[in-house]
């Protein structure tokens, strides 16, 4: 099930997922006394993040992963780990969540595993298990790919997996990824998009017949939990 929120803005859209979100987290640490929340890089996260510094968010149950990252340090202008610590981590100081963090300045494979490592500790994951994360929060690029999952390529087919390192073609980059299985078992997927970049993407992801190798984006539509879009006008300039 997909649920289509549109949004004049970027910001209005950004702002109405970060309501969400902080709903989400409330009730889930609520009951549980714990969260958890893969969240990814770009542009529009940085509004966002920007917006749920003006929640009341509980932030101390917040365990922070990521759903990719590129192979770079840290501190590099292209990791996402950097984006997030600045345009929000930074900001949250000792009342800060757990953070799980993907450590992308080692070999991809070897930050693969670790991270899957962490994962399976964490979820407390018996083989062939998949874990089930509160939040998934998912963007789309212009040519419909999300996570690090680009068009054709062979991991969207793994659904067994948790995370995996592999080479985008396309960004002459590696990169390491969540993979299908925790994307699609997540409790509830946010999908945040904005730009007219995004308008004939999203219309061939909500509005064309599954094909998750030519849009893996449409991998957020399937399986359990709701899915949630988030778009502005822009983007959802061609929706019907």
């Amino acid at each position: 099930m997909s649920d289509i929120f549109r949004h004049p803005t970027p910001q209005a859209a950004a702002s109405a997922a970060a309501t969400r979100i902080a709903k989400i987290i409330h009730q889930t640490c609520s009951q549980f006394g714990k969260v958890t929340i893969a969240v990814s890089g770009g542009s529009t996260p940085k509004l966002l993040f920007q917006e749920l510094l003006t929640r009341d968010v509980a932030w101390a149950g917040v365990h922070v992963f990521w759903v990719d990252e590129r192979a770079v340090p840290p501190d590099d202008e292209q990791s996402n780990f950097r984006l997030t610590k600045e345009y929000l981590l930074d900001s949250l100081k000792e009342a800060g969540p757990t953070v799980h963090r993907i450590q992308a300045e080692l070999k991809p494979a070897e930050a693969a595993r670790l991270y899957t490592d962490d994962i399976v500790n964490f979820f407390r994951l018996s083989a062939g298990e998949i874990p089930v994360f509160d939040i998934v929060q998912l963007g789309m690029g212009d040519d419909a790919h999300t996570a690090s999952l680009f068009p054709g390529e062979p991991q969207i087919q793994n659904h067994s997996g948790i995370a995996a390192a592999l080479y985008v073609e396309k960004k002459t980059q590696w990169r390491i990824t969540l993979l299908p299985g925790p994307i699609q078992h997540a409790r509830y997927r946010i999908c945040l998009i904005a730009g007219s970049d995004k308008a004939q993407p999203l219309k061939a992801v909500l509005e064309t017949p599954a094909d998750t190798m030519r849009f893996p984006a449409q991998l957020a539509n399937t399986m359990r939990g709701p899915t949630e879009w988030y778009v502005d006008e822009a983007a959802a300039s061609l929706l019907s």
